[in-house]
């Protein structure tokens, strides 16, 4: 069915309430982004959102896209689902369905759905306990999980064989899609791949034993929020359900630092869609709790090496770069690139040069 959700001012009225009650640290000498969200940031960032910030302005931009909520598997799904518009009696347009991650939702392809939409049919869901898709009602779903309701999805909407794309989590969704359905993905492209914990480092290349250090290294330095997630999500949500500049420091602290640009890459109403989305939605903790279910899945089922022609586009900002030879290895690389700009978010950073990567990677099988 078509969707259209409205919030209800009441609850934006709240938002704004919170957001000038707000309990700020005590003044000391700033530290800048060293230790964390910038607060001299954040202040101006809440001024906007509870004073300038036009929600409802946004919320008819977004429900300007084809917008629909979908039951699959006893689940509700939100999805935008683009269709091309072709002749009567020509060949329908390939379809593609893109794969968001954390701490996002559909928000990730917004730039690129005008970018794609005259080529693919356009397939952008919402993973359950993200966006506007229904909670689990059960345990947190993992990676694997959401692969096979996104193969429900896809038969669902009429589509046999589709494309895939995806980054951060969503990279992992991908890949299950691919492992799991290989008869129905005609190829699959990702911005990155995980190390498989036991790996033995001493069967691989120098590129790939540097690749498995750095990756070390930033989960000491940079993976606070991910052991959090992993193990008591429950506790951080508490706090950031109820804090909506909690919220923002939270989320905005990863957009600036997994950025290239940092937080140039976005305007405030940009991020505030984003924060908007995931305040009025309240799924700050079920999204974090896909983190734990997440480390739960076997080491075996991570060391399947995909066979469906893959494709990965590593962007010069992204956080630990696998190199070629981890994916040769654990894929049928197709294709390899390493574009010249953008980051973690790089369909919404450098929309043109991600969709390009896409267009170019894909455009063999169409």
């Amino acid at each position: 069915m078509d969707f259209a959700p409205r919030t209800d001012p009441a609850l934006i009225d709240d938002l704004r309430s919170r957001l000038r009650a707000t309990r700020w640290p005590e003044p000391f000498e700033s530290p800048g982004w060293n230790l964390g969200a910038d607060t001299e940031y954040l202040r101006d960032l809440a001024q906007y959102w509870a004073e300038g910030f036009d929600w409802p302005a946004r919320e008819d931009e977004l429900n300007r896209l084809p917008r629909s909520f979908v039951e699959v598997g006893g689940t509700g799904i939100h999805v935008v689902h683009s269709v091309v518009n072709r002749e009567e009696g020509a060949a329908p347009a390939p379809a593609l369905l893109l794969a968001h991650g954390w701490p996002d939702s559909f928000w990730r392809y917004l730039k690129v759905i005008p970018l794609l939409a005259g080529e693919f049919d356009l397939v952008i869901p919402d993973m359950p306990g993200y966006g506007y898709s229904d909670k689990p009602v059960g345990p947190p779903l993992d990676s694997r999980a959401v692969a096979a309701l996104w193969a429900q999805l896809m038969s669902r909407l009429g589509y046999e064989r589709f494309f895939v794309a995806g980054g951060d989590i969503g990279s992992g969704v991908v890949r299950f899609l691919a492992l799991d359905f290989p008869e129905r993905v005609v190829a699959m492209h990702s911005m990155g791949a995980q190390p498989v914990p036991g790996t033995d480092a001493s069967q691989l290349t120098p590129e790939e034993q540097a690749w498995l250090r750095r990756s070390q290294e930033w989960a000491f330095a940079e993976g606070a929020y991910a052991a959090m997630h992993r193990t008591k999500p429950d506790t951080a949500a508490a706090g950031l359900l109820d804090s909506p500049v909690g919220l923002a420091a939270w989320i905005v602290e990863k957009l600036r630092s997994w950025s290239e640009r940092g937080l140039e890459s976005y305007t405030q109403d940009e991020i505030l869609t984003n924060l908007s989305i995931y305040w009025f939605t309240r799924t700050i903790g079920s999204s974090m709790r896909m983190y734990n279910a997440n480390s739960l899945v076997p080491a075996d089922q991570l060391a399947r090496r995909v066979e469906v022609p893959s494709g990965f586009s590593i962007f010069p900002a992204d956080m630990v770069r696998p190199p070629r030879e981890w994916l040769e290895r654990s894929t049928n690389l197709a294709y390899f690139s390493e574009p010249p700009a953008g980051g973690h978010f790089a369909p919404f950073e450098v929309p043109e040069l991600y969709a390009q990567e896409l267009r170019t990677f894909f455009a063999p099988y169409l």
